[in-house]
């Protein structure tokens, strides 16, 4: 299947973007698209929510196998579990999409503006907005908080589940064989806290 990318729109000197990873089947159709729009990714693999360490080693697993075979440039944000239990602390009880995962995505997007700004890089996104179980509102807020850190930072805010990316990465994900979990990735969503907050 031939895939149209022009209705992605690019942001103004976004040649390269600085991507925080949360697993190979969320990012791999992102990062073909925006590859064939002329930007060069940069992989942020930062993700101290999952659990248990043999699932965010599967999950790393898969994404550095698909950055290494695509030539794309890999970074670990490494697995500091105790600043993020810190973070979402007073929060554990709270249902899926509710304020733990607001916690979540601040905690993690923030590091990934630092990254950026590390590399001199002006944007980065996210591929949690990629998935359907995500809220689009949260991820947004969470990005803004964290570009608002650095004047010369930008998120590149976007519902990456438009526009074929969907049909684009199942494709992928059977091509390649991911893994494709079956939960979140934190403690609290695997023990099967499955209520969701709606916007």
């Amino acid at each position: 299947m031939v895939y149209d990318f022009s209705k992605i729109e690019i942001p103004k000197e976004a040649d390269k973007v600085v991507l925080h990873t949360c697993c190979a089947p969320c990012s791999s159709a992102i990062i073909k698209a925006l590859q064939s729009r002329g930007v060069e990714v940069i992989v942020f693999f930062y993700n101290p929510n999952i659990h248990p360490l043999e699932e965010y080693e599967r999950r790393k697993g898969e994404i550095v196998r698909y950055a290494k075979s695509n030539g794309i440039p890999f970074f670990d944000g490494d697995y500091d579990t105790e600043q993020w239990f810190n973070y979402v602390k007073g929060y554990e009880d709270a249902p899926e999409r509710g304020k733990r995962c607001v916690r979540c995505f601040e905690l993690r997007l923030m590091r990934t503006a630092d990254f950026a700004h590390s590399l001199g890089v002006r944007y980065f996104a996210t591929t949690l907005a990629s998935s359907r179980w995500k809220s689009l509102v949260q991820i947004e807020a969470a990005g803004r908080k964290a570009e608002a850190i650095y004047p010369d930072i930008c998120f590149w805010h976007r519902n990456w589940r438009k526009d074929g990316l969907q049909e684009l990465r199942q494709q992928i994900i059977a091509e390649e064989g991911f893994y494709n979990q079956t939960y979140c990735g934190c403690l609290f969503s695997r023990q099967g806290r499955e209520s969701i907050v709606t916007e």
